[in-house]
């Protein structure tokens, strides 16, 4: 299948060399920067663009771009090219992006966290489809199957929620190792002594729920430690408050397990 790629941040960096190595012919790869899009197409032999009027023609368009943008980058690409198959990527925008500019059209939405410093299976990533006809979904599962083992067919309102619940396991999550390896810098401590602790967490939640899997002061309220450790966030009032929020909602959801 003929694929042009408009996008070549993070996402489009590993989900393009996927679907070269799955046999498929990126044919562009497309960017506002002229930099990013040399780099990501140099890897799987496409010719870069970085001007709209310069996107050629292939038999589906997977646009990756951010949020804001994505409406007006597909006004400007559907123009000419309304009976082929586009596709967006992003966790919380609505497929009816493309209504009234395209046929055929749908979502293609990889669950993870990419960077371009680490490589990925892409094999064991969660890819979620919607599509607007028969055709679009197809070419959606077509290429999703080609590239993942795990392929789920979800609303719109289902994604959405997906990717809340993904803010929530990732981002959020990641931001408290942040707020960890602030505390530990104060002490002139490396993050790299939370490793084994991280690895262990993220390793019981395959085997428990993350209810069942719940530890530390907060289960119990343990209100002379949680105190204690409010003291010494005195001079971080945000991080305090995270503290007492989070502390709170652990506290009553070990309370419903007993219930």
């Amino acid at each position: 299948m003929k694929v042009i790629s408009v996008g070549a941040g993070r996402l489009a960096w590993h989900l393009v060399q996927a679907l070269s190595g799955a046999g498929h012919e990126v044919v562009q790869v497309y960017s506002r920067t002229e930099e990013s899009a040399a780099a990501l197409a140099a890897k799987v032999g496409a010719q870069p663009v970085c001007r709209m009027d310069d996107v050629g023609d292939a038999d589906v368009y997977v646009v990756a771009v951010k949020d804001a943008v994505l409406a007006d980058v597909v006004r400007q690409l559907c123009k000419g090219r309304a009976a082929r198959v586009f596709l967006h990527t992003a966790g919380s925008m609505p497929m009816q992006v493309f209504e009234g500019l395209a046929a055929h059209y749908g979502v293609f939405y990889p669950m993870q966290t990419f960077s371009k410093e680490r490589a990925l299976d892409f094999s064991r990533i969660p890819i979620f489809l919607e599509g607007s006809d028969p055709v679009a979904l197809g070419v959606a599962r077509t290429l999703a199957e080609s590239v993942s083992r795990q392929v789920v067919e979800l609303s719109g309102e289902g994604r959405r929620r997906l990717h809340l619940a993904a803010v929530f396991a990732c981002n959020f999550a990641n931001h408290c190792y942040e707020l960890a390896s602030e505390v530990l810098q104060e002490q002139g401590l490396p993050f790299s002594v939370m490793q084994a602790l991280v690895d262990e967490t993220a390793a019981k939640v395959s085997e428990l729920s993350p209810r069942q899997a719940q530890t530390g002061p907060a289960v119990r309220y343990d209100q002379n430690v949680m105190e204690a450790q409010l003291s010494l966030l005195a001079d971080r009032p945000l991080a305090q408050q995270i503290y007492r929020l989070m502390s709170k909602s652990i506290h009553e959801t070990a309370l419903k397990e007993k219930q």
